[in-house]
Formats: structure tokens, sequence, C-alpha cells
């Protein structure tokens, strides 16, 4: 197929819906601040409350409970800010549990609150990028005070069992939160289900605006601002509101909870298609990641005595846009640490690549993929004979 651009890097961003375009620029009209009490600003306001209701849908929380944040960046640094506090306050509960494979936003945060003095303990995953169990249940005890597990792998599109890691914690009085970030419109997501007291999204990864996301909050769980400065989100975060990013959220999150069901089959659907292409025709590769437990459209795969910057850059060359892991952590020349956690050994976490789908994407992209890949594959590891 004759193809300009074949773009299979949607766990990094997906492009604006149409109908998101559409809203937000109809918001541009409603310029008022909405913290004011004019009509302009009423409007303004009434518009971002119809977007939480519709972000409290798709995730099953109260509209009460949602916070907006510019991501789950953001949101993430808020939850590991609250405990951070809560312990410099004289809680008897002075540790924090997370995964050795979570967000950088995490993972990064984790490890400079380690230089500061804080306990943070790193649960281990297997080699498909699941929690062990067992060792969470070892670190466990009465003086852990958060525990932080993703629901949805970015790289390997691994799903973890948030629910049962939220009863462990609870029969030790610790609080739970989980960054929903990359299984929001892919997944059935509730909030209520995975009984977690805090919950990060970004409207980015379900083709809504860039630079605003959400913080849930349980009722009841403790809450202290990141951001101080205003009495907006009921002085949970301050900040004239972002009408329009607000606005294009609240009808991203309406269309992913209606197509929701037929976009997850669909995009497994060409998950397989391609994990089934790839080795009928490539020798020796690897899938990484869960075959079980995994987000639907997000395909690692690892190939051997290939270079995974080199695969991009051939790939990129004839219109293919993938990434060789995280779009935080790109520009670095190190493997990707998910992947070692994993267990994969280096060479192969050198040589993998992360396809992920979207609503744009379409089986005769798929298939333009397959005609090109073997032969970049091919090229590579003879040149990495000679």
């Amino acid at each position: 197929m004759e193809q300009s651009i074949i773009y299979l890097d949607n766990n990094a961003t997906t492009a604006l819906h149409e109908d998101v375009i559409a809203a937000m620029m109809s918001a541009n009209a409603l310029y008022g601040n909405a913290s004011s009490m004019h009509e302009m600003g009423r409007k303004a306001l009434a518009a971002i409350e119809e977007s939480r209701r519709a972000l409290g849908d798709l995730i099953d929380a109260p509209e009460a409970a949602i916070v907006f944040t510019s991501g789950a960046s953001e949101a993430n640094n808020t939850v590991f800010n609250l405990f951070r506090q809560r312990i410099d306050l004289g809680s008897s509960r002075k540790r924090i549990i997370t995964t050795t494979i979570e967000h950088p936003s995490i993972i990064e945060t984790a490890n400079y609150l380690k230089t500061l003095g804080y306990r943070v303990d790193f649960c281990p995953v297997d080699r498909s990028g699941r929690v062990v169990m067992s060792e969470m249940e070892k670190l466990m005890g009465d003086d852990v005070a958060l525990v932080s597990v993703m629901l949805g792998n970015n790289e390997i599109g691994t799903i973890q069992p948030v629910k049962e890691v939220a009863r462990l914690a609870r029969r030790h009085g610790a609080y739970v939160h989980t960054d929903a970030t990359q299984a929001i419109g892919k997944i059935a997501v509730s909030m209520q289900d995975l009984d977690v007291d805090y919950l990060s999204l970004s409207a980015h990864k379900f083709y809504g605006p860039k630079g605003i996301g959400a913080l849930v909050v349980k009722k009841g769980a403790p809450y202290a601002p990141f951001v101080h400065g205003g009495h907006q989100e009921d002085g949970r975060r301050a900040g004239t509101y972002n009408n329009s990013a607000i606005i294009g959220m609240g009808v991203a999150a309406t269309i992913a909870k209606r197509d929701l069901a037929q976009e997850g089959a669909r995009l497994w659907a060409l998950r397989e298609m391609l994990r089934e292409g790839i080795e009928a025709s490539i020798p020796n590769v690897v899938v990484n990641g869960s075959r079980e437990h995994c987000l639907p459209g997000t395909l690692d795969v690892s190939f051997p005595r290939a270079e995974g910057e080199s695969i991009l850059l051939y790939l990129d060359l004839e219109g293919i846009m993938v990434s060789t892991g995280s779009a935080c952590a790109s520009g670095s020349l190190e493997p990707s640490y998910v992947l070692l956690a994993s267990g994969v050994d280096i060479e192969l976490a050198h040589g993998s690549i992360r396809f992920s789908f979207g609503r744009y994407n379409t089986e005769d992209e798929v298939r333009y993929v397959l005609e090109k890949l073997p032969s970049i594959i091919k090229r590579l590891r003879e040149m990495s004979i000679r």
C-alpha cells in the first residue's frame, strides 16, 4: 500500500479525536474565568462540570472525587508528596511500596524520596511484567503508608492485579494508588471495583488534549494540595481552569466510554495480526509482556542482533513510527528499565520495539509494516555479524 505516515506510537500520545477538536474550537468562545461569578464565568463553569461528569462516568467515580490536574505526572507527584508530608508530620506509617516498572513520574519521584532518607520499597515483577504477589505480601506491614501500582504498563502493556494488591494493602491499613493512565479508554476501568484511594490519568492517552488530566480521590482518603495559590477544585488544586482542555477531555471521555468494547476488540485484533505476522516472517523474535494480561493494542517485541534505535530509524524512513520504550525516557541509549526489571537480558532489551495501536490504525497498515519489517531486521542482523 502507499502510505506516507503510519503512526504506531499511540501509547506515547494519541491524535485528537475530530469531535474533541470541534468541541475545543467551540470552547474558545467560553473565555470567561470559571471562578468568576458573572455570566461568562458561570457558562465556563457549567461546561467544566459537564466534563467532570463525563470523566466520572468513564471511570465509575463520583464527580466530587475528580481533581483536574495538568496530567498524570502531576497527579502522581501529588500523591507521593501527600504521603511525604504525612511522614514529616509524624505518621507512624513511614514506608511506601511501589513496583520496579512504574512510569518515570513515579520511579524518579520514589528514587528522589529515597535520596532524602524516606523508605521506599520496590516490588519485583515476573517475566511477564506482573507483580509477584508473594513478594508484595512480604513487603507489607503495619508501617506501610502507601502502595502505588500502575494498572497497565506503558511499554509492555501488562495489566497489573491492582484489585488484588488493594485487597492485600487494606488488610494492613495502607492506602492504595494506581496510575491508570495507559489503561483508560482501552479496558474498562472502575475505581469502585478496583477499590483504590487514588487514581491518576491523562487525557492525551485517549484522544483528548495534552496538558490536562486528573487525580481521582476516594471520599475520606487523606489529601493535601500539591499546587497552592487559589480556591479552585475546592482548594485541592490552584490555578485558573483551562476551559478548552477540560472540555476536550470531557468529550474524549464520552467517546471512550461509548466505543470501549468495540475499540478494545479491534485493537486486540490488530495487535494479534502484527504479532502473528512477525512470528511467521521473522526468525528468532521474543514477544515481551503478558499474553494473558495485556492492554489491547500494545505489542513489545525484541529482535536479537538488531539494535532497537536502528530498527526505529529504518522504520521511520518507511513512514512507520514506533517507539523503543517510554516516551518519557526517549533520547536515552540505555535499555528499557521495564524490560530489565522483567528479567529480559540486556541484549534483548536493546533490540526491543514497542508497537502501540490506536483508533485510526487499520489492517492495511499492519500489512505494510509486515511488508517492510522483515527486510529491515534481516539487513541489521547481517550488518551485526560483519
